[in-house]
C-alpha cells in the first residue's frame, strides 16, 4: 500500500497545480473583445480565439482557409501578424 502512496501524492500535487497555472492569463473585458472581433472580421478574418498575452492581444483567426495568428497593441492596433 505505501508503494502507491507517493505516485498517487505526485499526481494530486500536479493536478492541483497545474489549473493554476494555466489560469495566469488577464481577463479580456467584452467589450474589447467584441472591439477585436468587430476590426478582424471587418479585413475579413474569422475570429477563432483571443487571449491577452505579454501585454498585448493575441487573435486566433482564419481567412481564405489559411490560419493567422494576429497580434494587437492595447489600442488595438495590429503589430504583427504571422500565417500558420
Amino acid at each position: 500500500m505505501t508503494r502507491y502512496t507517493l505516485p498517487a501524492a505526485l499526481a494530486l500535487a500536479l493536478g492541483f497545480g497545474l489549473p493554476a497555472m494555466a489560469s495566469d492569463d488577464e481577463r479580456i473585458p467584452e467589450a474589447t473583445r467584441a472591439a477585436i472581433t468587430e476590426k478582424l472580421t471587418a479585413e475579413g478574418y474569422e475570429l477563432r480565439k483571443v487571449e491577452m498575452e505579454d501585454g498585448r492581444y493575441e487573435a486566433y483567426a482564419t481567412k481564405d482557409g489559411k490560419r493567422f495568428e494576429i497580434y494587437l497593441d492595447r489600442d488595438l492596433n495590429i503589430t504583427r501578424t504571422e500565417s500558420k
